[in-house]
């Protein structure tokens, strides 16, 4: 039976889903006072990177029905529009599950540069993610390695995106670990962060 789930192949629908299950409660256990903390992401304190995860989940839900993604000059401020921004954010958090579990989320391209649609749906993946293992160190909170079958979808994905993110700034160069890291802490690095940040 472990071996049939094992081979498994999720939709990025439900790998959406798992991440959601971890990302909702560092969501909604930021306190205020740590908006302004840093993170593990240098370019971001706490409140800017919701920000920039709050964009990210709301535009991604767009390419997931192969609508053109807006991502502009200045990343909203959602967090100034009101105490409820936890709320707001568990809300598209849910619905881009829902949109990338639609039929047809994964077929085709989609986005400005016609990517793969699955390879799309694993960029949101990964920001959902990464990111959120960035706010929980941030604030001080939780966030046990992710379900193994994540940690599978995005370590194929950075191997394949890394090239590129790397020319265009978005992820550093890789840190070095041990030899007994764990396939999460192997992703984290990869994406160049160091998983004992803190």
């Amino acid at each position: 039976m472990e071996t049939n789930a094992a081979k498994k192949t999720y939709g990025i629908g439900e790998l959406l889903g798992m991440a959601r299950e971890r990302a909702v409660p560092v969501f909604r256990g930021i306190p205020d006072a740590a908006l302004g903390a840093a993170t593990p992401c240098a370019e971001y304190d706490v409140k800017a990177l919701v920000n920039h995860v709050f964009q990210v989940i709301v535009q991604f839900q767009r390419l997931a029905v192969k609508e053109p993604s807006d991502f502009g000059e200045a990343t909203p401020d959602r967090v100034a529009e009101g105490p409820d921004w936890r709320e707001r954010l568990a809300r598209e958090t849910d619905r881009l599950v829902s949109a990338w579990s639609a039929p047809g989320a994964e077929d085709g391209t989609t986005g400005a540069m016609d990517m793969p649609a699955r390879l799309v749906g694993s960029m949101a993946l990964l920001d959902l993610t990464v990111h959120v293992w960035d706010l929980a160190r941030a604030t001080g909170q939780e966030y046990g390695p992710a379900d193994s079958a994540v940690v599978a979808e995005l370590t194929a994905a950075v191997a394949q995106l890394a090239p590129t993110a790397r020319k265009m700034g978005m992820f550093r160069d890789p840190v070095p670990v041990p030899e007994d890291a764990s396939a999460f802490e192997r992703l984290l690095a990869g994406t160049g962060r160091d998983p004992g940040w803190g």
